[in-house]
């Protein structure tokens, strides 16, 4: 079984951005099954030797509808089987991939792909980014959690459907895209043009943070390997003599359900990372890994509305087993496990099959994990990053706008002393 990322289509475009999947390598099976297209010619019949309903409206579009250049099949195909999709009312988590998009997720686990290095999704009907990768061309451009997609390129996109949104964003490394984004909160509209790259993703980043003896590390996303890079991570963080650590999980979009328990299990020493639930109500543990490298070093964790699935696992166990504070904004709500249905054209239908909660029983879909102290950012704030953190002064970083990663520097040199240099 594959379980896919619950929130997200990449637009890392080459492709983006879901939710959570089990890890390749992890002893888990990939059910696969090949399901004929629902629209597969206009001579197909019902049982009775009528048209059923959706080859009745193939024929009378294919028929009757004066842009001749829309009506191609594989076109309408795609449209149908992402309207029976959305019909299913699970927005942003089962949805419908095109061939190019299944390749773009699977470029985004083994972390290296080309495009703007955004995660987007559906929310109430339109277009929305879900996070940007650090280090990515839209967060240089200054794309964020939330933002509306309005307009591509000068095409308005508004009511499109995410599939046909994100093949208008996607292109080659080093060509440009405008984009019109519409804030959330304000409703104000601006045009971003981004130039697309290759992105290496770097899972896991740290720094000491200047003017203390406390680590800042963030994980950007749980794809393959993310689990090792952390534990050399803390090793390195250790040898320095931290005193505390600033687990960042803002921004993270999610990645592979193995690494998600692997990463909980350096933090924790026992005690489960998670419950799946599946149609039945039948609930199943999922359990620490033995052997974690941070145990018992201080600890908080940042979250934010672009924290999601893999990371909303990691961040509700933390929570639930009263390891250390989280702070920050609530985060996205991914919460079901999505298998992959193959389609004859290498197309995919992801389907929510479970659910998964925290090890307390508490439900993360579409209600997210909530801070225990909740500390906005001013929207036209950038986190600071372990990346940016080299380059400046304690001071600096003291005088800077980022009061959630502030408020976790605080709470940490209230804890015997931690911190403080």
């Amino acid at each position: 079984m594959v379980i896919r990322r619950s929130v997200r289509i990449l637009i890392i475009l080459g492709f983006l951005s879901a939710f959570l999947m089990a890890g390749f390598t992890g002893g888990v099976l990939v059910d696969r099954f090949l399901i004929p297209p629902t629209v597969a010619s206009a001579n197909n019949t019902t049982q009775g030797g009528e048209l059923n309903l959706i080859d009745q409206a193939y024929q009378i579009i294919q028929q009757n509808y004066v842009d001749r250049s829309v009506t191609n099949q594989t076109q309408l195909e795609y449209g149908a089987i992402s309207g029976m999709v959305d019909a299913l009312g699970d927005t942003g988590h089962s949805r419908f991939l095109s061939p190019e998009m299944v390749k773009e997720e699977n470029n985004f686990t083994r972390g290296a792909f080309e495009g703007i290095g955004a995660e987007v999704t559906t929310k109430d009907g339109q277009v929305v980014i879900v996070a940007t990768m650090d280090g990515s061309p839209a967060q240089a451009a200054g794309v964020k959690a939330g933002d509306i997609f309005v307009k591509v390129d000068g095409v308005d996109v508004t009511g499109m459907s995410i599939n046909d949104v994100v093949s208008k964003v996607l292109g080659p490394a080093g060509s440009k895209v405008t984009i019109t984004f519409q804030d959330p909160q304000t409703g104000e509209l601006r045009d971003v043009t981004i130039t697309r790259a290759k992105i290496n993703l770097q899972n896991v980043t740290w720094n000491m943070i200047p003017g203390t003896t406390l680590a800042h590390v963030k994980i950007s996303a749980f794809s393959n390997g993310v689990t090792k890079n952390l534990q050399t991570a803390l090793t390195q963080v250790k040898s320095l003599g931290a005193t505390g650590i600033v687990l960042d999980l803002r921004n993270d979009p999610g990645g592979l359900l193995d690494e998600a328990i692997g990463v909980a299990s350096q933090f924790l020493g026992s005690g489960n990372v998670l419950m799946v639930k599946d149609a039945q109500g039948q609930e199943k543990a999922l359990a620490v890994n033995p052997g974690g490298s941070a145990v018992t070093i201080p600890l908080v964790v940042l979250i934010n509305q672009g924290t999601a699935s893999a990371a909303e696992i990691v961040a509700g166990a933390i929570q639930d087993a009263h390891r250390a504070p989280l702070i920050g904004e609530t985060t996205f709500g991914t919460g079901t496990v999505l298998n992959n249905f193959d389609l004859t054209d290498g197309s995919e239908i992801l389907l929510a099959t479970q659910e998964w909660l925290t090890p307390n029983g508490r439900v993360i879909w579409h209600q997210g994990i909530a801070p225990d102290t909740s500390v906005s950012m001013p929207a036209d704030v950038l986190a600071l990053t372990p990346s940016s953190e080299k380059s400046i002064t304690a001071a600096q970083l003291q005088n800077s706008q980022d009061a959630q990663l502030l408020k976790a520097i605080e709470l940490l040199s209230q804890v015997g002393g931690a911190g403080k240099k």
